[in-house]
């Protein structure tokens, strides 16, 4: 009875299904043999495709049937977890356990809970991986706007990071930056833009260029427009907001078809500005709320930067020329640091000591470091904590459409040096009087770089 109740057991945990077509009911049995076997059949599907045919895999996945594939696998997972505990259960029955010898009896039973809590928490981790992939990917990108094909060779993405913690009056755009994926090598290229420059240009098809519509000449909007500034200084970040904030319709009248694409006013407009002032087409957006930032950084295991200066933790001086000492609530200390989410969020936003110029590069290092951080393995080990920090954290208009072609961009992109050009003093650009010709240069020397003259062999 011993070796029986033994052979059994271990059947259930190999083949489940199997030890009542040979032992007990058939008909269970074979049902519980065919959910094994189809169960295998897709595994090796799944990871053949995930090996040979990834672009086929990433198209179920996040294509437009993937509401019905993922919610299809997830059935699957939680109805064959439901079985096999049938399954195991019946098999302790058939064992008769009330006639195998005491230690065996103990074992046996010890065995067969122990692998079917493994399985089990396995399929069921498995089937919160798969509701998580569907409710970020219905949360996140549920845009129904346009798949666009890319301009000059690349895909630009408006990244816009604002903060809506506590203490926060309005959602203005700390950082804005652009990036620029090529559309064959992946290559990434971010731009970043001083949320202040001044008297940029719009892009020649924007509604921002209509003084009737607007309600004002943009060219001229730095003349004594304190009304439309809601208080706020001059530059990209607030005139833009403007759109917003300072008119009674919110901005509709002049982006009527934004909510609709999932996007803003605000939003739209600064898009239009980012397109003037660096010369390219920017179709798409992804914003990024720093109040859920802490959050990402944490499912990702953290990240690692090396910090040039000591930098504060706190809100800023409460008048001027406080020292940093009296508000500091904290420091972060110079060296390589790896970095939670929190730690990593300061980072981000201490200014008050430094200048605006040097948070734009804080923010490209992190930004960095973040895309460094997306290996599989780590995707893989936290993918519902990093799951559940995106649908908090981001919101954009890119189409689901687009997302198995920028899984394979991605792949591209993770073997290459990400290139950042940063619209500073120290690249010959004053936020005061930037001088834009030059700016639009320096993106264009960067994403279309001249091709070298081969030299001729003697």
């Amino acid at each position: 009875m011993g070796r029986r109740g033994w052979w059994l057991v271990v059947l259930n945990a190999l083949l489940p299904g199997s030890a009542q077509v040979l032992a007990g009911n058939r008909r269970l049995g074979r049902f519980g043999l065919g959910a094994t076997l189809l169960g295998w059949l897709l595994l090796i599907v799944g990871a053949g495709m995930g090996l040979f045919a990834q672009d086929a895999l990433v198209w179920f996945v996040t294509g437009p049937l993937s509401w019905f594939v993922l919610t299809f696998v997830q059935v699957l997972l939680i109805g064959y977890t439901i079985l096999w505990v049938v399954l195991t259960i019946d098999t302790l029955r058939l064992v008769r356990l009330v006639r195998v010898p005491g230690f065996s009896r103990w074992t046996m039973a010890v065995a067969s809970v122990l692998v079917l809590a493994l399985a089990a928490s396995s399929a069921v981790y498995a089937s919160t991986a798969v509701a998580s992939s569907r409710g970020a990917l219905t949360t996140i990108f549920g845009s129904s706007g346009p798949s666009l094909p890319p301009s000059e060779g690349y895909y630009n993405i408006l990244l816009l990071g604002a903060d809506s913690g506590d203490g926060r009056d309005s959602m203005r755009f700390d950082s804005i930056s652009v990036v620029s994926v090529n559309a064959d090598s992946g290559a990434v290229t971010i731009t970043g833009i001083p949320r202040d420059m001044r008297e940029f240009p719009f892009a020649e098809d924007s509604p921002m260029r209509d003084p009737e519509l607007v309600g004002y000449d943009y060219r001229n909007y730095f003349e004594g427009h304190d009304d439309l500034q809601c208080g706020w200084g001059a530059g990209v970040n607030q005139l833009t907001n403007a759109v917003e904030e300072c008119r009674k319709d919110g901005g509709k009248s002049i982006y009527p078809d934004a909510a609709a694409h999932d996007s803003t006013p605000a939003i739209e407009a600064t898009k239009d500005a980012a397109e003037g002032i660096l010369g390219i087409e920017i179709p798409y957006y992804v914003f990024v709320d720093m109040d859920a930032f802490a959050a990402l950084i944490d499912a990702l295991g953290g990240v690692d930067i090396t910090v040039a200066e000591r930098l504060p933790k706190g809100g800023g001086p409460a008048y001027p020329g406080q020292p940093a000492a009296d508000w500091a609530i904290g420091w972060i200390e110079p060296g390589p640091q790896h970095m939670d989410g929190d730690t990593a969020q300061w980072y981000a936003r201490s200014r008050y000591t430094t200048s605006d110029f040097d948070r734009m590069k804080r923010q490209r290092e992190l930004q960095v470091a973040i895309l460094q951080q997306f290996t599989p393995q780590t995707v893989l080990t936290r993918f519902n904590e990093i799951a559940a920090a995106g649908t908090e954290l981001v919101q954009t208009d890119l189409p689901t459409s687009k997302l198995p072609e920028f899984f394979d961009l991605v792949k591209k992109a993770k073997g290459q040096p990400v290139a950042q050009i940063e619209l500073t003093p120290d690249n010959g650009i004053v936020e005061a009087e930037p001088d834009y010709a030059l700016v639009r240069q320096m993106v264009d020397a960067a994403l279309h770089p001249p091709t070298p003259t081969p030299t001729p062999s003697p």
